[in-house]
């Protein structure tokens, strides 16, 4: 009975749900493809010199598959809290709801995890020749149907859809039916007890791995220091909100005082909703981050070598990055979609009382703008982090090597997918009936 109303919830909210599918099947895809590559990489010893580049390229995609799929996937649940709400109060247990929930997420994760898997195949034979292409491989990464690349990332997109299920569940039915279902504008706690102590010890196991880094061998500095990354971006998400609730202070003071109505409406609605916010910046954080350890590492392994990259091997790296870039880069549309799509029944009520589509279509480019930059921010300061500790192990003195281009073309795009996804969100509470229907 659960998995016959669970299918009839997923069909009828096909588009509501159409985010978190579309992040698990990228997600699947992006583990099963990285994980065929690696085995065709083992099986031939000619390829050994590139074996590193693609463990690492595999496991930032999966890092990135999890963060992702765990954050679309709450991110929904908690959006239909409401619907909890009114199903607890005809009599609904929290326990059939959250059986509910996850019955759901199930139907979710097995359509998607299945299309994952069709797309891993054509995904890796896209990557072995963009790596014949560049020159990291000449002769080509031989790519062959094995099982286990298919089983690891069946299992990783199923059991990280249910665990995020598992946790949205859990805090949507912590509140009364009542509760639920009455409006507020200002969170309570920003940062839940729980969640500070997972934040706390990612922040203590980055710091660590940094610190040990010079006496780590140089074969496993680069990854460590990728690891340090992921472990911060991890406290990254978990704290921010308490970070986000200041930057979004700080940044919307000049926006404010340029547009007084759109840029107080913006300023207000961080200050308010600092986690809402956070959601949505979370992917800026993870893709900036990610990209400008991974990018920036390689060039400053290769400069304190001396080594010089030309031709096609300089977009070795880049390659290697760029479809997990692209994933998150998805997900900074979406979940500046899912997050500004909340905003529909204020944008609604700014409209009754006088406020113009243009002021408010100012409002969530400002809000989106802000959001983005705070991403960006924090995912610069925690690449820089990593990158300055690399830079130390290898060098001796706290430098590294970067791409200004490739960074700002980083930033840009991120704006422009925040705002792009911002917007679409909003049009029809913006232009609209005021009545929704």
């Amino acid at each position: 009975m659960t998995f016959v109303l669970a299918w009839n919830n997923v069909r009828a909210n096909r588009t509501g749900l159409a985010a978190s599918f579309v992040a698990v099947v990228l997600a699947v895809m992006l583990i099963g493809g990285s994980g065929l590559l690696v085995a065709g990489a083992a099986s031939d010893d000619e390829l050994n010199g590139i074996m590193g580049l693609l463990i690492m390229s595999a496991v930032v995609s999966g890092f990135v598959s999890i963060f992702v799929v765990a954050g679309m996937l709450s991110m929904h649940v908690l959006r239909q809290r409401r619907t909890w709400g009114l199903l607890r109060s005809v009599g609904m247990t929290p326990r059939q709801v959250r059986g509910l929930v996850r019955a759901e997420a199930l139907v979710v994760a097995v359509l998607a995890t299945a299309a994952g898997c069709l797309l891993a195949m054509p995904y890796a034979l896209t990557m072995a020749a963009f790596t014949r292409v560049a020159g990291l491989a000449p002769g080509g990464v031989p790519v062959e149907l094995t099982p286990v690349p298919f089983v690891v990332a069946s299992v990783a997109g199923v059991a990280v859809t249910l665990l995020a299920a598992r946790s949205a569940a859990r805090k949507a039915v912590r509140m009364g039916p009542l509760e639920v279902l009455r409006d507020s504008a200002v969170q309570g706690r920003l940062v839940p007890w729980p969640r500070a102590v997972a934040g706390v010890v990612a922040l203590a196991g980055g710091f660590a791995l940094l610190w040990l880094l010079p006496q780590m061998k140089a074969t496993a500095q680069v990854p460590a220091g990728l690891g340090a990354t992921m472990a911060l971006c991890v406290a990254g998400s978990a704290l921010g909100p308490v970070v986000l609730r200041g930057i979004g202070a700080l940044l919307g003071a000049p926006v404010a005082w340029l547009d007084p109505g759109a840029g107080m409406i913006a300023r207000s609605a961080l200050i308010a909703q600092p986690r809402r916010a956070m959601s949505a910046a979370s992917p800026v954080m993870l893709t900036v981050a990610l990209a400008c350890t991974f990018l920036f590492a390689v060039t400053t392994s290769d400069a304190a070598a001396g080594v010089t990259r030309t031709g096609a091997a300089v977009w070795a790296a880049p390659l290697l990055v760029g479809a997990a870039v692209a994933y998150t880069v998805i997900a900074v549309v979406n979940a500046t979609a899912l997050s500004m799509a909340e905003r529909a029944a204020e944008i609604r009520l700014l409209r009754s009382v006088g406020t113009t589509p243009g002021q408010l279509a100012r409002a969530v480019c400002w809000e989106s703008l802000i959001v983005t930059c705070a991403g960006a921010l924090l995912g610069t300061g925690i690449a820089a982090v990593s990158l300055a500790a690399l830079g130390r192990a290898m060098t001796g003195e706290p430098w590294f090597a970067y791409s200004l281009p490739q960074y700002a073309g980083l930033v840009l795009v991120c704006v422009v997918s925040g705002l792009a996804g911002g917007l679409a969100a909003t049009r029809k509470a913006r232009l609209g009936p005021l009545l929704a229907v």
